[in-house]
């Protein structure tokens, strides 16, 4: 089992950036401007509609190289949630893909663990609640454009995760690992330059939030569904689309993992994005707690696209704002 860092700071202006007012680099917000109960999206546009749709008592709007922070106060209510109550919460942008994820959540850690001041580790700091709302692209074709898909794991074909030893969350982890390396080396041509190199390594969404973001959707009357998602490096190839002169390495990525039978409670590998994977790696591999919930809006075996998918993200963002209260209220009551 890997161990945590121990490293407890003073840590470097190199190693921990500061702009001239005392705030974290990329995303210029100040700990006591960020919750801890946190959306992320790709899209900085999204983080704006959801700040302007969802969110009152705003106190925090910033953007800063791409990157839109906005925090106020959520109230989503549901017929048989009435004792939910506000809860502060931040929505923030990740950009494509996990380098640019990176980044941004390793500054939401540190504003909520390191006094930037003295730029040492607190002693004690709140666990996060982060959820991912994204969209994403349908591996079965029996899920209709437009459902949400809730991830419980994530299967990262990115690199990213590689630099950062997480021990496995759970028995499972490690055996999709050990599968998943054979069927991407099956995939792949005997004389391929990349055959053996491709390493998919798999994290776990929080069981909280899983729980949370299922009994959100139920109270709202959203149809949403529970399975792995996969989270790929790249848009095009590494997702199987052959639309560039270069052959893909994985041909038929979409394929390979639809087909797959991760043999876990009956659930598929149900869609495919840039981002899941390195948040859950991450952020639960540090004992705070992420989720996903990502948008169907297209699917490659039948050639769909669903053109309402804004209202679909819409749905999925309540459900993700409700999950957040609603887990929030069980962690406070410590079941």
């Amino acid at each position: 089992m890997s161990p945590l860092s121990k490293c407890p700071g003073p840590f470097t202006p190199a190693d921990l950036p500061l702009d001239e007012e005392g705030r974290i680099y990329h995303l210029k917000v100040a700990p006591e401007e960020v919750a801890p109960d946190i959306l992320v999206v790709g899209d900085p546009g999204r983080a704006e509609m959801i700040g302007e749709t969802f969110l009152t008592d705003v106190e925090v709007e910033r953007e800063h190289r791409g990157l839109v922070t906005v925090t106020g106060t959520s109230e989503i209510t549901a017929e048989r949630a009435t004792v939910i109550g506000p809860v502060r919460t931040t929505v923030t942008t990740s950009g494509m893909g996990t380098p640019s994820l990176e980044i941004v959540l390793n500054e939401l850690v540190a504003v909520a663990e390191i006094d930037l001041k003295t730029r040492t580790r607190k002693a004690r700091w709140p666990r996060l609640h982060v959820i991912r709302v994204g969209t994403s692209g349908a591996l079965q074709t029996t899920t209709k454009l437009g459902t949400p898909i809730i991830t419980s794991y994530g299967i990262g074909l990115d690199n990213t995760g590689l630099f950062y030893d997480a021990p496995y969350p759970d028995e499972t982890s490690r055996r999709l690992e050990a599968e998943l390396a054979e069927l991407v080396d099956g995939a792949m041509d005997e004389g391929s330059r990349f055959r053996g190199t491709i390493r998919p390594y798999v994290g776990r969404a929080a069981p909280e939030l899983v729980r949370a973001l299922t009994d959100a959707a139920a109270l709202l009357q959203v149809q949403t569904k529970v399975g792995l998602t996969v989270s790929c490096s790249g848009f095009f190839a590494p997702q199987g689309r052959d639309v560039g002169r270069l052959q893909p390495s994985l041909p038929e990525a979409d394929r390979l993992f639809a087909e797959f039978d991760p043999q876990v409670e009956g659930q598929r590998c149900e869609n495919m994005e840039m981002e899941a994977s390195f948040l859950l790696h991450f952020l639960n591999g540090l004992g705070h707690r992420a989720g996903a919930i990502c948008t169907t809006i297209a699917q490659r075996r039948t050639d769909a696209f669903d053109t309402d998918y804004q209202q679909s993200v819409r749905n999925a963002t309540r459900v993700a704002l409700l999950a957040l209260a609603i887990a929030r209220a069980r962690e406070a009551q410590g079941s």
